[in-house]
């Protein structure tokens, strides 16, 4: 027998959710054959048979998480040097582990009850120091799968590591012609920002506590959908005009809907845009910086406001803004500025600095 390990399906996704199996064991396929369907925490990836054969077992069914290098399938055959098909399982002989065993070396059968007194104090300190998750018992609860899975463990992620700050704005838009595109420009200033002020367009290794400016500004674009958060990333942002920029958002979005972009395009990005305001409520937030990055711009809702204008009380159209960013790789200093780069660039009529290449 043969067993065909789950391939890393994009840079390091570790896992992988069965979606669909589209074989029955015991059924014949041809190399190459769409076997299943996997949804990683981006994408859903249809899987190919590694060869031809018999599939006798299939490690799982649709909701199943697999993790990469765990058997997915087991084929008829003896022969174990094919594509990914390698080796055996190795299956545990038991689900309940006996560390506990090495507080109790030694013991004598005169200390058999002692030892069944202590145990469950033992396993009770042992949980303490691994900080044991406390569980819920929920009616009609459902598990988190898929994308807002991930998306749970990247916010958790984030609450750990990151020493976050958000810094709120508001800039005067009254200027803008009525057709103006605001998630272009916005992209258009966040660019400019990062180029004026590349201590936001960073990476943070917390290990190493090391810092990474980067030389090109890669931009998450955060996309709401009904299966989850996604974070497709927007590249060469600065070699774009205003149409090409529109197009790549609507790529961009029409991928997520049809679940259709590859897991490179949500990797790599250097900061982060999230344009809540568009879907008609709240003015300011405090959005999660996401590691490694250390920024992400949230865009809020753009209404009339009273506001000074040439010494008198005027109605203009406002559009509110909120930066956070981890206060452990870039200063407060850095943040004001580059958010005041920003809000200067959304305030002119038209862009009136040239994007760098």
């Amino acid at each position: 027998m043969k067993f065909f390990k789950l391939p890393d399906l994009g840079e390091g996704i570790p896992e992988a959710e069965i979606v669909q199996w589209h074989v029955r064991e015991g059924e014949t396929v041809r190399e190459d054959q769409v076997i299943v369907s996997m949804e990683t925490a981006k994408a859903v990836v249809e899987v190919p048979s590694p060869c031809s054969g018999v599939i006798v077992r299939q490690f799982g069914q649709p909701g199943d998480l697999i993790h990469t290098g765990e058997s997915l399938v087991e084929f008829e055959g003896e022969d174990e040097d094919t594509g990914t098909v390698v080796g055996s399982i190795q299956e545990s002989e038991s689900l309940e582990s006996d560390d506990d065993e090495q507080f109790f070396v030694g013991a004598s059968p005169s200390t058999a009850r002692i030892k069944e007194m202590v145990k469950p104090a033992v396993a009770h300190l042992t949980r303490n120091f691994e900080r044991a998750p406390v569980s819920y018992e929920l009616e009609n609860g459902e598990p988190l799968r898929g994308v807002r899975r991930e998306m749970a463990k990247a916010m958790a992620k984030s609450g750990r590591e990151v020493v976050s700050v958000t810094l709120f704005a508001d800039a005067d838009i009254h200027s803008w012609d009525e057709n103006e595109d605001l998630s272009v420009r916005i992209i258009q200033a966040l660019t400019i920002a990062c180029q004026q002020e590349p201590a936001l367009n960073a990476w943070f290794d917390e290990a190493n506590e090391q810092r990474q400016l980067m030389n090109e500004v890669k931009i998450g674009l955060a996309v709401d959908s009904p299966h989850g958060l996604f974070v497709p990333v927007m590249r060469n942002t600065c070699s774009l005009s205003a149409q090409e920029l529109r197009t790549e958002i609507n790529a961009l979005k029409s991928g997520v809907k049809q679940r259709k972009l590859p897991p490179e395009v949500f990797q790599g990005a250097t900061i982060s845009v999230s344009n809540f305001g568009a879907l008609g409520c709240g003015r300011y937030a405090t959005p999660v910086v996401v590691p490694p990055a250390v920024a992400i711009l949230g865009v809020g809702s753009v209404g009339d406001q009273v506001v000074p204008y040439r010494g008198q009380p005027a109605v203009h159209k406002v559009v509110s803004l909120s930066l956070s960013f981890d206060h452990r790789a870039a200063t407060g200093g850095e943040a004001a500025r580059f958010l005041k780069t920003v809000v200067q660039q959304l305030e002119q009529k038209e862009m009136n600095i040239s994007l760098q290449g």
